[in-house]
This record gives C-alpha cells, sequence and structure tokens, in this order.
C-alpha cells in the first residue's frame, strides 16, 4: 500500500489566481515549512486543511508604498494590514523612516512625526539596530524596508533650511552605505516635504551614490505633484540615470484643480521614459491624500479633514472649516493654531485615478499612515477596494490584473524572491477572499472597518488571519536583498 505525501497545510478546492497574470485554475495548494511544496489536485494529507471551496487564493498582497516602520513594533499583529490581504510591506517610503533616526531633544521634526508624535520610536541609530529588533520581536507579516534621506537630514544637519555641506553629505553617505549592507533594501526621498526640499539635487545623487554600486532601486515622493511635476519627473528621472538606478514614483497623482486630467501626460512621459531608463510606479485608490497638515494644501483641496493635532486632539476627524468655525479664525489662522497636525486632502480626480490605476507598470500601495487618531481610510481599505470597486464593479482591468498589480509586480521590482507568485518553491505567502464580496469597508467616516471577503491569510505558512480576527501568530521576516 502506498503512503500518502504528508504535508503542514494543504489548501482545498482553490481557484488560483497566481500573480502572473496568467487565467485562473481550480487546484489544491500543499505547504510544508513555509513553502509551497505542490500545486495541483493533489491526493495527500496535512497536519491542518482549509477548504477553499468558493475562494481566490492569490498571493499575499504586498503593499508597495506605507509607513508601517514603527507599526511593525507597536502593534506586531499589523492588524490594519492583515485585515486586507496583506503579507508584506515595503516600509521606510517619503524619506522618512526609523532606522538611522535622530534622538530628538524634542518632538519630531515633521514629517517624521508621521511615525511618532512624541519621539520615543526614534531610538534607532543605524539600521542594523531596527533590522536586529523586528527580527527578535518578530511581527504578524514581513517587512521591506527602505531607509529614508529626510531621517538621514535630520540625524545629520543643524539647520535643515539649506543644501547639505559636504562633510554632511559624506556623512549622509556613509548612513546610506550602513544601511544597504545592513539590509535596507534601497534608499528613498521625499523632497516634496520642507526638510528635503532644501537638498539640491547634486544633494541627492552624492547621498544615494552608494546605489551606484549595486544597482537598486531609487523611490521617492517628489518634490511637486502639482503644478511643477513634470520638471518634478525629470528631475527623478535624471538622478534614476545619474545613479544607473530604476526609479520608483511614489503615489502617482496630479495634485489640484488646475492639473486635473493631465495623468494622459505624465503617463505618456513615463512610457516614453522607459524606453531609456527602468521606471515603476505606484498609486492608492482614492480622490483623496493624506499627510501632514500643510499651508500649500489649502487652496488645492475642495475639504480638508483634520486627522490628528498634538495641541487640539479634540478636532481628530474634523473638517477644517468646521475647525476654524469653531476657533473663530481663518482657515490659514487655523492650520497654525492646531499645528502640529496631520490632515486629509480631497485634491485628486476620479478619472486620473484610473488612469493611473489602469496603467500595466502601476503597483498598489496604500500610504496609510497607521498613527493618525483618525486615519485614511486607505490604510484598511486599499486593497480590497482595487479588487472589489475597482476590478469587479467597474470592471478597470480583470481580477488577476489586479492581483498581479499587488503581488508579481511589486515582488519584481522590489526584488523580492519567491514571493508575489504561487508557485512550487515560493514561500506560502497567500491569501483567500471571496472575489464576490471583497470589498473595502472603511469610508472617511469610519475610517478602521475591516474589509469584507477576507477569508485567511497565511504568511511563511502560517494562518496570521482566520474567522474575521487575527490569530495571533507572528511568523512575519524582515526581507532584505540576501533573505527574501
Amino acid at each position: 500500500m502506498s503512503i500518502k505525501q504528508h504535508y503542514d497545510l494543504i489548501i482545498r478546492n482553490a481557484t488560483i489566481i497566481d500573480g502572473t497574470k496568467a487565467a485562473r485554475y481550480a487546484g489544491d495548494i500543499a505547504v510544508s515549512d513555509g513553502v509551497i511544496k505542490a500545486i495541483g489536485r493533489l491526493d495527500a494529507a496535512a497536519d491542518t486543511e482549509i477548504d477553499a471551496s468558493g475562494l481566490i487564493a492569490a498571493p499575499g498582497f504586498i503593499d508597495a508604498h506605507t509607513h508601517d516602520d514603527r507599526l511593525l513594533l507597536s502593534d506586531r499583529d499589523v492588524t490594519p494590514k492583515v485585515s486586507q490581504g496583506v503579507t508584506t510591506v515595503i516600509t521606510g517610503n517619503c524619506g522618512i523612516s526609523l532606522a538611522h533616526s535622530p534622538v530628538p531633544d524634542g518632538a519630531p521634526t515633521p514629517p517624521l512625526d508621521l511615525l511618532d508624535t512624541e519621539g520615543g520610536w526614534f531610538r534607532f541609530q543605524s539600521f542594523r539596530a531596527y533590522r536586529e529588533t523586528l527580527e527578535a520581536q518578530p511581527a504578524a507579516i514581513n517587512a521591506a524596508c527602505l531607509v529614508g534621506h529626510t531621517t538621514f537630514r535630520v540625524a545629520t544637519m543643524d539647520r535643515l533650511d539649506r543644501v547639505a555641506t559636504a562633510s554632511e553629505i559624506a556623512k549622509m553617505r556613509d548612513m546610506a552605505r550602513e544601511s544597504l549592507a545592513s539590509g535596507a533594501i534601497w534608499i528613498s526621498t521625499g523632497t516634496a516635504y520642507p526638510p528635503a526640499a532644501c537638498a539640491s539635487t547634486e544633494e541627492i545623487i552624492e547621498v544615494c551614490s552608494p546605489l551606484r554600486e549595486l544597482g537598486g532601486l531609487y523611490v521617492t515622493h517628489m518634490r511637486n505633484e502639482d503644478d511643477d511635476i513634470v520638471d518634478s519627473m525629470e528631475e527623478t528621472f535624471r538622478i534614476g540615470r545619474e545613479l544607473g538606478s530604476e526609479v520608483v514614483i511614489s503615489h502617482h497623482k496630479c495634485v489640484g484643480t488646475r492639473n486635473h486630467g493631465r495623468s494622459p501626460e505624465t503617463l505618456a512621459l513615463i512610457t516614453k521614459t522607459m524606453g531609456r531608463q527602468a521606471v515603476g510606479l505606484d498609486c492608492y485608490p482614492y480622490i483623496a491624500s493624506s499627510t501632514v497638515l500643510r499651508y500649500d494644501r489649502l487652496e488645492q483641496s475642495s475639504k480638508i479633514i483634520i486627522t490628528w493635532s498634538k495641541p487640539h486632539p479634540e478636532f481628530s476627524g474634523v473638517d477644517l472649516e468646521e475647525v476654524a468655525k469653531r476657533l473663530n479664525m481663518s482657515r490659514a489662522d487655523a492650520v497654525e493654531a492646531i499645528k502640529p497636525a496631520g490632515a486629509i486632502y480631497f485634491m485628486l480626480n476620479e478619472d486620473d485615478v484610473q488612469r493611473i490605476l489602469k496603467f500595466d507598470d502601476t503597483m498598489i500601495g496604500s500610504d496609510g499612515l497607521p498613527h493618525d487618531v483618525k486615519p485614511h481610510p486607505r490604510l484598511w481599505g486599499t486593497f480590497p477596494r482595487v479588487l472589489g470597486h475597482y476590478s469587479r464593479d467597474l470592471k478597470l482591468f480583470p481580477l488577476e490584473t489586479a492581483v498581479y498589480k499587488m503581488t508579481g509586480l511589486t515582488a519584481a521590482k522590489f526584488g523580492l524572491e519567491n514571493r508575489g507568485v504561487l508557485k512550487q518553491g515560493a514561500h506560502a505567502d497567500i491569501t483567500l477572499f471571496d472575489a464576490d464580496t471583497v470589498i473595502d469597508a472603511a469610508d472617511f467616516e469610519h475610517s478602521t472597518r475591516p474589509a469584507i471577503g477576507i477569508d485567511t491569510v497565511i504568511v511563511n505558512g502560517t494562518p496570521v488571519w482566520r474567522d474575521g480576527k487575527a490569530t495571533g501568530a507572528r511568523p512575519g521576516r524582515v526581507l532584505t536583498r540576501a533573505h527574501t
């Protein structure tokens, strides 16, 4: 009598979408030691079996753009992400990272306060220290960590309202080199924000020059996403050429009424540039953005909602117009009165959002801010919104394409080997969802409601989300270029 092959876990009767854009097919998935061992109609046994009848089995979603650096330590279940099927996050975006963070005397310099308004988490003075802490206290999901140029600036410079000196650039370059040697996947910048806005193109090229030796990614929240968006894109492409690196344009969008409808122009420029150098981009599926409270967004936004305020916490979730009314001030004066603060800005155009989402090379990134008191709903709803609203309901693209944009494409772009696909030998990051019901439940009023239709989430072979709640398992890994 033959003995059946035995596995740790078998997912039975699934409809498999493998993350490559290939057509779906029916099958079982067998997992042992955190790795997919077989896919097909399997006559085998397992310690645990999950019946996925009526469900899609997809690679675990990879969030291409997050600010989860601290969340991985302060909420290790990472519920906003696992509840929507995310198994890996790319952290350290927009030039902001905990790694190489300064130890502040007072409140952190914005936009570092997006990670921590008090400063207690800014205690990792090297990337190695941050990585080793993550490894010692694993989260439920995997993390691939960028390191941020803005963080380097704040840690190095006595004044941020100027270009860095040669000696300061040398110190920042050493930080970048140490980070890349210690496991940071690549480098990010956020020249749209005041601490880095004063950096010249040449400063950025010199600080990021260790990328030349590795041919890695330069990931950027560009200097401008509104009137001067094309000039900023050209600067970004130049930096990539100078570094010999692929560039990733973070949360690509066209900001402000004057720039609504410009996405055909920007996407055409990206397509043209792809003919001479490697370019990538991500976006989120909403017409509102969110970041620190800024004066320059007042006239560009049709509506502004306060997400947090340090001196006035009572205004979290309140429209800025109402804040100004309660304070008996102009909107501009109210901004000054409640800073430091964060806000949601309604300043994008739905047609542009859809064009950018549909663009073949666009990855999906939430850009969620997990430490806001009243966060943007994208923190909890990005991936189900793409699957349910844009793919199923609006038919913007097939479900296979939607899954590819949040799995295989992102894994390939960030060099996450054997992730983002369902195949024999791949790491067993798997999300089971109901294609007929999956949808985001979080909205601007109830921004932390878990998504509908996410059945089971498995990270490195271990379920971390089942029956509508976290399992408490924390099998996540820190993904470096040598260990993905």
